[in-house]
């Protein structure tokens, strides 16, 4: 049988909190098993600039500099090796939604349960929960003590 079958991709939130740490070790680890990609994703935006929160902080964001920090902490987390095989993406947005846009057409969305804001007694973060009732893919979520 000859099929295009295009590789199953994966696709985990980052924003460095230790259960999106314990989302991107699933991710690796499943996509090793189904013969799949990871695609990292980090999402940023500037404090202030929606909604009436405080006022806009005036920053500039160095988009190479987050990729490559973003790199190492891949490397610091998965090893050097394994993090070379991890697609990193840092997108400007709310990170729900970049998240949403960019698991369109994945295998799975993973994230972590908590994120580093919020409320710490809450069983999910605000991201996770968003992203588990509108994602168009299966959606796992990891704790931090369970990986």
């Amino acid at each position: 049988m000859d099929r295009d079958v295009a590789m199953p991709r994966i696709v985990v939130g980052v924003d460095g909190s230790p259960s999106s740490y314990a989302a991107l070790r699933w991710a690796v680890r499943y996509a090793g098993l189904v013969g799949g990609s990871v695609d990292a994703v980090v999402a940023w935006e500037l404090p202030g600039l929606q909604g009436w929160s405080g006022p806009a902080v005036d920053m500039d964001v160095d988009e190479d500099d987050a990729r490559e920090r973003m790199r190492q902490e891949l490397a610091d987390v998965l090893g050097e090796g394994t993090a070379r095989s991890v697609t990193t993406h840092v997108v400007h947005g709310n990170p729900a939604d970049v998240l949403l846009r960019a698991a369109e057409g994945a295998e799975v969305l993973v994230v972590g349960s908590r994120g580093r804001g919020g409320f710490t007694r809450a069983l999910l973060g605000s991201t996770s929960q968003h992203v588990s009732q509108h994602a168009s893919c299966p959606v796992v979520i990891v704790r931090a003590d369970h990986t």
